[in-house]
């Protein structure tokens, strides 16, 4: 194997596939990168065996086809560190690869191609192409209430779901849910797969250009992503994610329509003094007001008032300030509207006039 790179071109597949690597493994291999040359290309391969990332870049000089494994963080670093816009000069001698850039030389130890696992054979049942930007501003909608590290293993993950040309993304921690869904252009069946949280963080990371097209392959045991220059591929959970149909609050006659702005301000000084553990803040509604209050076991207190669009009877409900604040980052219009049954009942975040994302809060008690 040999060729020569520019650091720059090298850099950013690099940066990309570095992130399906797990650096804490059993399997040695693992850490290492799959390179292969051929033609006037180079391809990079990382997986952590859940999920596998490919990048590509071109390359130049007197060049030998081949292939190899290199230390993924030791190359990545290596190639940070040096100054940019510099050459890179590559080649493999033995169990060893020499990489060589102006005056300074690296040596690094190599394992044999053949033992980089392959993610399993990926054949695809349903596959659509859609802008970057419209895939990155769902992923944005709901990945944040997706579980972290639960023993409901299949809340760890994103649902994906698709049915005629809805394109839906779907969150829940058990104790708050979102939702999400974009018009495609694309007639598809009824699926649903789960994206472990892994693979959603990594896919999200591809998207960076919102104007350019990315195709989604969803099979039985797998997704993938292609954009010009990257293959994502990404084992699904295998698991049932709960039925969020039912958990979407249901007659609900109580609606308050507040400045999105006012609200998030209000709700962050209050939670200064909320209990750093529970994070709980109590909202009494009247006819026109909503206050806000917190308090923590040093019995500070806080009370914040804004003007609302609120005009039934009195309501007072408690929350973990923390999701509502997260919902109220993600939500983009300058009002939200805010569907109420009863004290105990979950609450319904939107838009309030747009209509492609719900948020469902579940109350505290406080």
């Amino acid at each position: 194997m040999k060729f020569s790179i520019d650091r720059d071109a090298l850099l950013k597949p690099l940066q990309l596939v570095c992130g399906a690597v797990e650096r804490r493994h059993n399997l040695p291999i693992l850490a290492n990168l799959l390179v292969e040359v051929s033609g006037h290309s180079l391809k990079l391969t990382g997986t952590d065996l859940e999920v596998e990332l490919v990048g590509q870049a071109v390359i130049h000089g007197d060049i030998e086809e081949g292939r190899t494994t290199v230390p993924a963080k030791k190359l990545l670093d290596i190639v940070k560190s040096l100054p940019e816009q510099s050459e890179l000069k590559v080649e493999q001698q033995d169990n060893k690869w020499l990489l060589r850039s102006g005056r300074s030389r690296f040596s690094l130890a190599t394992l044999p191609a053949e033992e980089y696992p392959n993610v399993e054979a990926f054949q695809a049942e349903i596959e659509f192409t859609l802008k970057q930007g419209v895939l990155k501003s769902l992923i944005d909608a709901t990945q944040f209430s997706m579980a972290n590290q639960d023993v409901r293993y299949y809340l760890n993950g994103l649902l994906i779901e698709t049915e005629g040309n809805m394109l839906r993304a779907i969150a829940t921690d058990g104790h708050r849910l979102a939702l999400s869904h974009r018009v495609i252009e694309a007639q598809l069946p009824e699926k649903q797969v789960i994206v472990p949280r892994k693979g959603v963080m990594e896919m999200a990371r591809l998207l960076e250009t919102d104007d350019l097209d990315i195709a989604i392959s969803i099979g039985d045991n797998a997704i993938r992503a292609t954009t010009s220059t990257t293959v994502f591929t990404s084992k699904l959970v295998d698991g049932r994610f709960p039925d969020y149909r039912r958990v979407l609050p249901k007659g609900g006659d109580k609606i308050v329509i507040a400045s999105r702005n006012h609200f998030k301000q209000a709700l962050t000084r209050a939670s200064i003094l909320s209990n750093e553990k529970f994070r709980g803040v109590r909202i009494q509604l009247e006819a026109g007001l909503l206050k806000i209050t917190a308090n923590n076991p040093e019995q500070e207190e806080a009370e914040e008032i804004i003007d609302v669009d609120y005009n039934n009877l009195p309501l007072e409900i408690g929350f973990n300030v923390s999701y509502l604040l997260d919902v109220l980052n993600n939500l983009k219009s300058d009002d939200v509207r805010i569907t109420l049954i009863d004290g105990n009942s979950s609450a319904l975040l939107e838009n309030h006039l747009e209509e492609d994302s719900m948020y469902v809060v579940m109350p505290m008690r406080l």
